[in-house]
């Protein structure tokens, strides 16, 4: 290990918070055959969501696998009365509890928000010796002995994700750059083909490169391979196979309890998807998702987000089933019925907003399953550009038990106590408006295929009084255009676009607040997203590889600064100039946007990066500030989620506590008699000769 690295920045802590994902009301809402389509979904969910452990790290399958076992073995319980017994301590089997639990939330050992690996918060050696205690320690050590020098290897290139040798990855082979990446990317580019659903594997032959393209599915062939002189361009189909196999199986038999036809094709579609890897099938069925207005269940699964690629580009495997939250989304509805007058308060013109508004279903989900590394508070999709512009998508606000915080470091009890008191509300309207008109608002310009483009010839740049000078080729999308930077830069656009429209008293008045009660939802709402910029890692010097939030201290007057002097007492104050939000923070804001907007519309990835390198700089004091706000960083709170039941012909909801030996058991019964550890241990090992 590095002496250099303090490894208490990579543990989970032993007060790690554990809630519930409460679901009850909304299963009990459902008819049957609401419920069994809600089962086969989360059965295909959750055993597709072990493909995310095979896309985090190489050793996170097999560990899930380790740890697995152990507590299937002996539950949890059971195994905490005798490692207490053979003189372990309570913190010793909690730090195995923490580290158990983090893995099987984050879909491996890294978190899945933030992308920073952890490690057991107990010693090598001891470790060993707790998991000696198993009733199955013969069937445990051959897999420890694999696994237990990679748990705790916190060299350079192992501490976060990323390209190879800075981070860790396994959407891509160890040997290959972004050089590498760059090729593939122009030659499926001119093959009219994205990379959603693939990893790529870099190998020689006879002196000759070879990039795989390997696609996700259960069938496993050779679908093109093309020579360009000294390289070989190889797309093949197959990857994770088992596993996309069991997700295509279990979708086949949700559609017989299909709502409407449009669900059922939606299924068949991701059927032929999930078995052949053919990613237009896909598209296929999220046009038929968008179509299905107002569902009692909704559901997404594939190959989604594009975050924890170093590309950029490919996507990590999720899939969530809820039932509508009606009260809520009756809100979210008057918003989505007022979206385009809204769409005009923007700070760009015409030219730069889509045609045509295409009014999305949106609505506030309670969650019955989630698989993937992570709980999002919402979710715009689909991600594929062809048709999210021209043809449509679906918000859907993700309802969270707990958005309260039970400590609040770095605020005046004046700004905690009001943060207590509105931060729900004020997250709910962030989220409506990130969701809605965040992510489905800007046009992309682009010229198309037959030479003509998607925007006037009289259109300027507002920001240089001149032409647009660059587009989007025929192509491209906006994820292949800005590749790493592409995720979070949206993710801030549209975060800016919340703070934006949260000024506004009509916006305000369809979430249920007007008057004295609307300034203060607006001012936490502000001073939320300024106020969250302290839990981050700043050790980089820069933000840009965990999100934007801070950005939107720097827009205007807002002060961080040193509570008290003592170095015992060392502690930093934020506050917010309330009077100031209106004036210079809205023109601030609405000019940072409108630089944000205006690069993504026009495909600039230069000045984009410019602006937002820019914002996203750590510089002193700030830098000297770190410790105090890692000192003061709270961890994220884990979700114990519960478990569809099949009895008899009728399925029923098992329900867990909120409890570090409940969140264990939850993962036990979830694949309890399934057989889905030879598969990942496979997988791990045909794979492995890429990542060494």
């Amino acid at each position: 290990m590095d002496s250099v690295v303090d490894k208490n920045q990579y543990v989970l802590p032993n007060d790690q918070p554990v809630v519930v994902l409460e679901a009850t009301s909304a299963f009990n809402g459902l008819t049957s055959k609401e419920r069994l389509y809600a089962h086969l979904i989360s059965l295909a969910s959750w055993n597709g969501g072990l493909v995310t452990l095979l896309q985090t790290s190489p050793e996170s399958a097999p560990t899930f696998v380790l740890l697995h076992k152990l507590f299937s073995a002996q539950n949890p319980t059971e195994f905490k009365t005798l490692a207490l017994q053979a003189g372990f301590s309570e913190d010793e089997v909690k730090a195995l509890f923490v580290y158990a639990c983090g893995l099987f939330c984050n879909a491996g050992n890294y978190k899945g928000f933030g992308d920073t690996k952890f490690v057991p918060n107990i010693e090598q050696n001891r470790l060993e010796q707790l998991l000696k205690v198993s009733k199955i320690w013969d069937q445990l050590e051959p897999l420890w002995s694999e696994l237990k020098d990679k748990l705790y290897d916190l060299k350079s290139g192992k501490t976060c994700l990323g390209y190879n040798p800075e981070g860790c990855t396994t959407y891509l082979s160890k040997n290959c750059t972004p050089k590498d990446n760059e090729m593939v990317q122009n030659w499926l580019k001119s093959e009219k083909m994205e990379c959603y659903n693939s990893r790529l594997f870099k190998t020689e032959e006879n002196g000759k490169v070879v990039y795989e393209i390997r696609l996700a599915s259960e069938a496993k062939k050779e679908l093109k391979r093309v020579s360009d002189g000294n390289i070989t361009y190889v797309v093949t189909s197959g990857d994770y196979s088992p596993l996309m196999g069991t997700v295509a199986t279990y979708l086949e038999k949700a559609v017989q309890y299909a709502a409407n036809e449009t669900e059922a094709n939606m299924l068949t579609a991701y059927v032929s998807s999930f078995r052949t890897g053919s990613l237009d099938d896909h598209k296929t069925g999220s046009r038929y998702w968008i179509k299905d207005k107002g569902p009692a269940i909704e559901s997404y699964i594939g190959f989604i987000e594009t975050y924890r690629d170093p590309a950029g580009v490919r996507g990590e495997f999720e899939g969530f089933v809820a039932a509508v939250n009606r009260e809520m989304s009756a809100k979210f509805t008057t918003l989505v019925s007022n979206a385009e007058q809204f769409l005009t308060l923007l700070p760009w013109c015409k030219g730069f907003e889509k045609d045509k508004f295409l009014k999305p279903d949106f609505t506030s989900l309670d969650v019955l399953t989630f698989a993937g590394s992570g709980i999002p508070a919402g979710i715009n999709i689909p991600n594929y550009d062809d048709i999210r512009q021209t043809e449509g998508f679906k918000n859907v606000s993700l309802g969270k038990p707990s958005y309260q915080q039970s400590v609040t470091p770095f605020l005046s009890k004046e700004d905690a106590d009001l943060l207590q008191k509105w931060r729900v509300p004020a997250f709910e309207l962030q989220v409506g408006l990130h969701e809605l008109l965040g992510h489905g608002s800007g046009k992309l310009l682009k010229k198309e295929v037959d030479g003509s483009f998607n925007f006037p010839s009289t259109l300027l740049d507002p920001l240089t009084g001149k032409p647009p000078a660059s587009y989007y080729e025929p192509g491209d999308t906006y994820d292949t255009k800005f590749g790493p930077l592409s995720s979070s830069y949206e993710e801030c656009r549209a975060e800016a676009v919340g703070l934006y429209l949260s000024l506004e008293p009509e916006v305000l008045k369809i979430f249920g607040h007007d008057g004295r009660q609307a300034e203060e939802v607006t001012y936490v709402n502000w001073l939320s997203l300024v106020w969250a910029g302290r839990g981050e890692d700043w050790s980089s010097g820069s933000l840009a590889g965990v999100g934007c939030r801070h950005m939107h201290s720097t827009c205007f007057d807002t002060s961080w600064s040193r509570k008290r002097t003592q170095p015992s007492e060392a502690d930093l104050l934020v506050s917010l100039d309330r009077s100031a939000i209106r004036g210079a923070g809205r023109a601030a804001i609405g000019h940072f946007l409108l630089q944000l907007q205006v690069y993504k519309a026009t495909g600039n990835l230069d000045e984009a990066k410019k602006l937002y390198d820019h914002y996203a700089e750590v510089t002193e004091p700030w830098l000297s500030w770190r410790t105090i706000v890692l000192a003061n960083k709270q961890p994220r709170k884990m979700f114990v989620q519960p478990n569809t039941v099949l009895e008899g012909s009728d399925v029923t909801l098992r329900t867990y506590e909120p409890s570090l030996e409940d969140l264990l058991q939850s993962w036990v019964d979830r694949f309890a008699g399934s057989k889905v550890y030879d598969p990942l241990l496979e997988l791990t090992k045909a794979d492995a000769h890429h990542f060494q």
